[in-house]
C-alpha cells in the first residue's frame, strides 16, 4: 500500500483544474459553465487543504472553508440570474444572451 502524499493531491486538483478550464472555454450552455467553475474552486480547495496538512498550519483549510461559503453565495446568485434569464430569453445557451448588447 502506497502513502498518499502531497503530489498526489497537486496532481487530482490539477486534474480538475484542467477539465474545469476546458468547461469554461468550450461549452456553450450556462448550467454547464457554471458547474465548471465550481470544479476550479475545488481543485482550489484541494491545493489550500493540501498545502495546510503538509504545513501543519490550519490557516488554509479555514480559507478553503471561506472559499467553499463563497462558491455558495456564487451558485446561488448565478442560478437565480439563470432562472432570470431564462424566463426572459427561454434558453440556456450563453452565445444566444445578448441582454447588454445595444
Amino acid at each position: 500500500m502506497y502513502p498518499v502524499t502531497t503530489i498526489h493531491y497537486l496532481a487530482l486538483s490539477a486534474a480538475l483544474l484542467l477539465i474545469g478550464t476546458v468547461g469554461v472555454l468550450t461549452r456553450r450552455n450556462i448550467v454547464i459553465i457554471l458547474m465548471s467553475i465550481e470544479l476550479i474552486l475545488n481543485a482550489v480547495n484541494i491545493n489550500l487543504v493540501a498545502f495546510s496538512h503538509a504545513l501543519s498550519n490550519i490557516n488554509g483549510q479555514v480559507f478553503a472553508i471561506f472559499v467553499i461559503t463563497d462558491a455558495v453565495a456564487e451558485a446561488a446568485v448565478g442560478l437565480g440570474i439563470l432562472i432570470a434569464l431564462f424566463r426572459n430569453k427561454e434558453t440556456v445557451q450563453a452565445d444566444e444572451i445578448d441582454l447588454l448588447k445595444w
